[in-house]
């Protein structure tokens, strides 16, 4: 692999935070703003995108800012929720409402700081997260929102809701020192009065912040679709002549796990069972009770059509069977993922996916020479794939565009 290939931060999630938008929510595996840029200059103004594997939404949102129409498929509920939210456009009236409703929080939440009474998620171990006085000051904070919702769908209330989020993991425990999520040693705690004051005026800017960047004007079209990427006939119609996507990488790292706190504050999640099953039925996903399925699942008649693929998952079965099938169900996966797009696409249409290659003990998955099989496999053709970065993680991995033509 070529030694003068760098991590180019640039073109990962650290480069959205700075635009608009796109810093909205961090969310570590993001990927970049201008690769979608560079992507859509190549190409002669698709008439409809689609993103099937759409996380936080960014393939839809700059879609919308060039104006194109654009269509997001997510799995899970949170992050469909939040993609709309970031690809919208809100009124004056709904952008001064939303101001007045987080300052009206904010008071309700001094009133009843004290009162030990309030809600607080079911997370498990959440000391973990926030120390007892932050999580107090927290819950009260959320309280006072859900005090100021006048309806099930409330646009300014969802922003706030964003905001609400941002200031929940800024001052928790979390750490994002590395690809995925870890644990602070818990910091020291102010008096609590002052805190408290720090805490709702975090809340307040980020308010701010998420409305002056809401004032932009979206003049594309995107809709949000919360489905399968592995049945996405059933969840949106073509015909799509362009597929810009980044599905989950083959790492083993769960993607649920750094989105929990969210889930649970927002009512997405209620127990530590339900963020198995829901992992369990993305693609890559290994949380929870997802791990123990995964060591009875079996291929049942699926191939990979990919010279070597066989002898990888040999070798990894040698260190660990459980990876060895995870490797191996993530590839068939992507089979009938593929199938399934096939049916949505336009003659012609180009699909781009944005994958990390993986190792998994001394064995490297070339992931991007898989999909390129997989894609041939499915009756896509001209595939091929370019390096498009260095990871911040172990130096045999990198990041790669893999392309190809739908018939």
């Amino acid at each position: 692999m070529n030694d003068m290939i760098t991590q180019r931060a640039e073109l990962t999630f650290k480069a959205n935070l700075r635009q608009g938008r796109h810093g909205w929510l961090r969310l570590t595996p993001a990927y970049s703003v201008q690769v979608v840029q560079q992507i859509l200059d190549s190409l002669d103004h698709p008439a409809r995108v689609l993103d099937p594997f759409s996380g936080t939404g960014t393939t839809g949102l700059v879609c919308a800012e060039r104006g194109l129409t654009c269509d997001l498929l997510e799995l899970n509920p949170f992050l469909a929720w939040f993609a709309q939210a970031k690809t919208r456009n809100y009124t004056e009236v709904e952008l001064t409402a939303c101001l007045d409703l987080a300052q009206a929080a904010v008071t309700q939440a001094q009133e009843h700081a004290d009162s030990g009474r309030v809600w607080v998620p079911p997370i498990h171990h959440i000391e973990r997260w926030w120390p007892p006085e932050r999580l107090a000051t927290l819950a009260s904070l959320f309280h006072g929102l859900q005090g100021q919702r006048r309806k099930q769908h409330d646009l300014p209330l969802d922003l706030a809701l964003i905001a609400f989020c941002r200031v929940a993991i800024e001052w928790s425990n979390a750490a994002f020192n590395h690809q995925s999520m870890s644990f602070k040693d818990d910091q020291p705690t102010l008096f609590r009065a002052d805190e408290q004051d720090l805490i709702f005026d975090a809340f307040l800017a980020d308010v701010r912040q998420i409305v002056a960047a809401a004032h932009q004007l979206l003049p594309g079209q995107t809709t949000v679709h919360q489905g399968d990427s592995r049945r996405v006939a059933d969840a949106t119609t073509g015909p799509f002549d362009c597929v810009i996507t980044s599905p989950p990488y083959a790492n083993r790292m769960s993607y649920i796990r750094e989105l929990r706190p969210y889930m649970y504050w927002l009512g997405y999640l209620n127990e530590a069972r339900e963020a198995g099953d829901l992992d369990w039925k993305a693609i890559g996903g290994t949380w929870g009770i997802a791990t123990s399925r995964l060591a009875q699942w079996r291929p049942n008649g699926t191939t990979i059509e990919h010279k070597g693929f066989d002898e990888l998952i040999s070798e990894i079965t040698k260190s660990s069977p459980l990876l060895a099938n995870y490797v191996h169900k993530y590839f068939v996966d992507m089979v009938t993922h593929l199938t399934s797009l096939s049916h949505v696409l336009a003659h012609g249409a180009k699909v781009f996916y944005i994958v990390g290659n993986s190792k998994f003990y001394n064995t490297v998955v070339p992931v991007e020479r898989i999909y390129e099989s997989l894609l041939t496999q499915c009756s896509f053709s001209n595939a091929k794939s370019a390096l498009l970065r260095k990871r911040n993680s172990k130096k045999e991995l990198y990041e790669f565009v893999v392309s190809a033509e739908w018939r």
